[in-house]
C-alpha cells in the first residue's frame, strides 16, 4: 500500500487495565482489513493506527469491542476537553470506590486479627467483603470474564482469580466448617485477604492514574495554549467576540496585551513583542510588525495589533505540534517491543506457576498443605502483575517527549529518542545550521565591457527561479537596486552546481566555480583576482557566465550564528565527533570550520554526496546524527541514524526529520541528546525494578522460604507490593519532568 492511500490517526482506547490488554487490542487492530500498522500504548490509553483512508471505522470499533474494550473513533467524542471530562469522571469514581473499599475492609482486618472468636464474626466478614469484591471491585471480574470469553488473560484475570478463589474458599468454610473439623483441621476464612487485596489494588490504580495523568501534562499545556474565544473584526469594522471554532482563513483578528494568539497569520497593523517561548523554548520576546508571522499559542505582551488568519483549526503550527507529540508519545521504542512480547505471555505463565505452587503444597505440604497451597496460589496471582513491566518504557517515553516539546525539541517517535543516546558523530550542514541562513551580497564585480544593465536583469530573473538560499541573496540585492526582470526561457536546475536559462537566443549560467570547471568557462583575470580575495575573507563566490566566458562574480557572506561555536564545544565535551558538510568552496568552508571549532569538514559536497559521507561514517561503526534544514538535506537526513531538522519547524522539516529543533539554536542539539540519555537511563532503571520485583516476588509468594524459616508471604502484603511497583515505575519516570537538560 502506498503512503498516499493511508492515513495515521490516534484513537483513545477504554477498558485497558495492563500491558496485556494493550497487546490484545494491538493484535486485534493489526488483524483488521485496511489497517497497515497499529501500536497501542497502555501508558496513555491510545492507539496509533495507520490505515487506509476508506476503512470502515465502525468495523474497527466492533472488532475492539468484541475483545472486551472500546475505541473512540467519533471526532466529537475524542475532543480533548470531552476526553478530559470523561477521565476526571472516571478518576472520581475510582477514588470513591477506593475510599469505600478501604473503609469497609478495615473492620474485616480488625476482626480477623483481634476478634476471631466473636459470635457470627465470619458471617459479618462475609457480609462486609462481598460488596468490596463484587461492587467496588466489579471492574476486575467483568474484565476477567470478557478476557476469558476470548481465551485471553490480563491483570484483571489475576486479580479476579486470586480474590475470587480466596472468597469462595472462605464462603465454603463458613457454610461447611465440618469438612475440615472432621479431619482435625481448622476452617480458616480469608475474607480479609480478598477485600484488602481489592482495596490495595484500587489504591494502586488510583495512584497510578494520578501519576499517569502527570506524564501527559505537556500535551495538556500545549492544548491549553489556544484560547477558547477571539476578538474578530467583523462587518463594517465592528469588533465581535466569537468562538475559536468560528474563525476562518482571511479573518482579521485583534490581539490585545496579555492575550494568546489564537491562530497562525500575518500582522497587518500595529506593533508589539510576542513571547514564543512555549513553542520555541527561547525566552526572549520577538518583535512583531506589519508583514511578520505570528503563531497560535504564543502570548502577546504590551502592544496591540491586528493580523490576518492564514491557518486555522488543525492546520495551525500549534495543532501540528500537538499531533506530532501525541503520535510520538503513542509510538514504541525498540526496547518496548521486546517487553511487549514478555508481557504477552506473562499472565498465562503466572497462572501456571500459581497452579504448580498449589499442587506442590498439596503433595509436599503435610496436613496444612492445601490451605498453604491455596494461600500461595492466591499470593502468586496477586503479586505477579504485568503493570510495572508494561509501564516501564512508555511512561518514560511520554515524559521525555513531553519534556522535549516544552523545551522546543519536537521528537517524531520513540525510536529517535532512544537512538539519540548512542550518537557519537554529528554531521552539521553549514548554511542555516551553523550560519544564520540569511546570506547577503557583499559585492559584485563585472567583466570588462559587460552590459551591466542587461546582465543584471538576466542574472536577477535567472536566480529568481532558483530555490537556493544564495540565489535568494542575489535576487534580494537586485530588488533593492530596482533592477527590472526579463522574460527568460528554458530554465533548468543543475543539481549541486547551479542553474541555466536562455534569453534572446543566448545561453546563461549562474552557479559555483564547480559549474565553471564542468563547462570549461574562461574567467577574466580581473575576476579571478577579485574572487580570490573574497574567498580568503570567508565569502562564498558565485558566477554569472555565458557558454564561454565568466561575466560577473558575486561575493556572498552568511554570518555564523551566535552560539554555534559554544554549541560545538559542548557537543565535543559529550564525546561526540563533529563534522561539517557544505556545497560551498574549500576556502569558505575552512574559514567557517575554524570559527566554530569543527576539525573535520568537507566542501563542494552535493546533496547525494552528503548522504554518501554519512554512509561512510556508519560503515566505520559510528552512530550518526545529521542536522540540517530538513528540506535541501532530506536525503542525508533520511540516511542518518538520527535526523535533526533545524529552523522554525516547517511542515516538511517535521515530516522528514526524527527531531525538529524549533528555535534553530544549535545548543538544543546537546539538550536533545542529554534528554535521550536521561530517558534511556530511566527506562533501564524501570525495567530493572519491574523484572527484579517479579523475579524476587513470585518465588516468595510461592513459599520458597517456608522450608528454610517458615515464612509465607501474606496475600495482603503482596497486594500492597503489586500496587507500589506500578506507582514506583511511574514516579521514577516523572523525575524526568524536573531534570535539567
Amino acid at each position: 500500500m502506498t503512503k498516499e492511500k493511508s492515513t495515521t490517526e490516534t484513537y483513545n482506547i477504554t477498558g485497558m487495565s495492563c500491558a496485556s490488554c494493550a497487546n490484545t487490542v494491538e493484535k486485534t487492530l493489526n488483524a483488521q482489513k485496511g489497517v497497515v500498522h497499529a501500536s497501542v500504548n497502555y501508558a496513555n490509553g491510545a492507539a496509533l493506527v495507520e490505515h487506509e483512508q476508506d476503512i470502515d471505522l465502525d468495523e474497527l470499533k466492533r472488532a475492539v469491542q468484541s475483545v472486551g474494550y472500546d475505541i473512540i473513533i467519533d471526532k466529537e467524542e475524542s475532543d480533548p476537553q470531552k476526553l478530559e471530562e470523561l477521565q476526571k469522571k472516571a478518576y472520581k469514581k475510582l477514588r470513591l470506590n477506593t475510599i469505600l473499599a478501604i473503609i469497609i475492609s478495615l473492620p474485616v482486618v480488625f476482626m480477623s486479627m483481634f476478634a476471631m472468636g466473636m459470635p457470627y464474626g465470619d458471617y459479618i466478614m462475609w457480609g462486609l467483603s462481598t460488596p468490596v469484591l463484587f461492587v467496588l471491585g466489579k471492574q476486575f471480574f467483568v474484565g476477567a470474564w470478557k478476557q476469558a470469553r476470548h481465551l485471553t488473560a490480563s491483570m484483571d484475570t489475576l486479580v479476579a482469580l486470586s480474590t475470587g478463589i480466596a472468597y469462595i474458599f472462605s464462603v465454603f468454610n463458613v457454610i461447611y466448617p465440618q469438612f475440615w473439623t472432621s479431619k482435625g483441621l481448622s476452617a480458616h476464612v480469608y475474607f480479609e485477604s480478598a477485600s484488602v487485596i481489592i482495596a490495595f489494588i484500587l489504591l494502586g490504580k488510583l495512584l497510578e492514574e494520578g501519576a499517569k495523568s502527570n506524564t501527559s501534562s505537556a500535551i495538556k499545556k500545549l492544548i491549553g495554549l489556544q484560547p477558547g474565544t477571539v476578538l474578530r473584526l467583523g462587518a463594517n469594522n465592528v469588533e465581535e467576540t466569537v468562538s475559536i471554532k468560528e474563525v476562518q482563513v482571511a479573518d482579521v483578528i485583534i490581539v490585545k496585551p496579555g492575550e494568546k494568539i489564537p491562530v497562525d497569520g500575518t500582522v497587518t497593523s500595529g506593533h508589539s513583542y510576542v513571547d514564543e517561548s512555549m513553542i520555541s523554548g527561547e525566552p526572549v520576546a520577538v518583535e512583531k510588525r506589519a508583514d511578520n508571522k505570528v503563531l497560535a499559542g504564543t502570548v502577546n505582551q504590551k502592544g496591540s495589533f491586528q493580523f490576518r488568519a492564514e491557518k486555522v483549526g488543525s492546520d495551525t503550527f500549534l495543532a501540528h505540534i500537538i499531533k506530532k507529540v501525541q503520535e510520538a508519545q503513542g509510538s514504541k521504542a525498540p526496547v518496548q517491543k521486546q517487553v511487549d512480547k514478555i508481557a504477552g505471555i506473562f499472565v498465562p505463565i503466572v497462572m501456571g506457576i500459581a497452579l504448580i505452587s498449589l499442587l506442590a503444597w498439596v503433595v509436599f505440604g503435610g496436613e496444612n498443605g492445601f490451605t498453604h497451597g491455596l494461600l500461595a496460589m492466591v499470593t502468586v496471582l496477586v503479586i505477579a502483575c504485568p503493570c510495572a513491566l508494561g509501564l516501564a518504557t512508555p511512561t518514560a517515553i511520554m515524559v521525555g517527549i513531553g519534556k522535549g516539546a516544552e523545551n522546543g525539541i519536537l521528537i517524531k517517535d520513540a525510536d529517535s529518542l532512544e537512538t539519540a543516546h548512542k550518537v557519537n558523530a554529528i554531521v552539521l550542514d553549514k548554511t542555516g545550521t551553523l550560519t544564520e541562513g540569511n546570506p547577503e551580497v557583499q559585492a559584485i564585480s563585472w567583466a570588462n565591457n559587460a552590459d551591466i544593465a542587461l546582465l543584471s536583469s538576466v542574472f536577477y530573473s535567472l536566480e529568481a527561479k532558483s530555490e537556493h538560499p544564495l540565489a535568494t541573496a542575489v535576487t534580494g540585492h537586485f530588488k533593492k537596486q530596482g533592477t527590472t526582470p526579463v522574460d527568460i526561457q528554458s530554465f533548468d536546475s543543475i543539481t549541486g552546481s547551479g542553474v541555466s536559462c536562455n534569453y534572446l537566443r543566448k545561453l546563461y549560467f549562474a552557479g559555483s566555480s564547480k559549474l565553471l570547471a564542468e563547462l570549461n568557462i574562461k574567467i577574466p583575470e580581473e575576476l579571478v583576482a577579485k574572487a580570490d580575495s573574497w574567498l580568503k575573507a570567508a565569502n562564498t563566490v558565485i558566477w554569472l557566465t555565458d557558454h564561454q566566458y565568466a561575466l560577473a562574480a558575486v561575493a556572498i557572506a552568511d554570518k555564523v550564528k551566535q552560539g554555534s561555536a559554544n554549541a560545538v564545544k559542548e557537543l565535543k565535551s559529550m564525546n561526540i565527533e563533529m563534522f561539517m558538510l557544505t556545497g560551498d568552496n574549500q576556502q569558505t568552508a575552512a574559514a567557517i570550520a575554524r570559527e566554530v571549532y569543527v576539525e573535520h569538514f568537507k566542501a563542494d559536497v552535493s546533496p547525494s554526496g552528503k548522504a554518501a559521507f554519512i554512509k561512510e561514517l556508519q560503515a566505520q561503526g559510528k552512530i550518526v546524527a545529521m542536522a540540517g534544514d530538513g528540506i535541501n538535506d532530506s536525503q542525508a537526513l533520511a540516511t542518518a541514524n538520527v535526523s535533526i531538522a533545524m529552523g522554525k519547524g516547517t511542515d516538511i522539516a517535521m515530516d522528514v526529520a526524527g527531531m525538529t529543533i524549533i528555535s534553530s539554536d544549535l545548543t538544543y542539539i546537546a539538550k536533545a541528546i542529554r534528554l535521550s540519555r536521561s530517558t534511556v537511563r530511566v527506562i533501564h532503571q524501570n525495567l530493572f525494578w519491574a523484572f527484579i520485583y517479579n523475579i524476587i516476588g513470585i518465588p516468595l509468594a510461592a513459599g520458597i522460604l517456608y522450608p528454610i524459616n517458615g515464612y509465607l508471604l501474606n496475600p495482603m502484603i503482596a497486594g500492597a507490593a503489586m500496587a507500589l511497583s506500578s506507582v514506583s515505575v511511574v514516579s521514577n519516570s516523572l523525575r524526568l519532568k524536573w531534570s535539567n537538560i
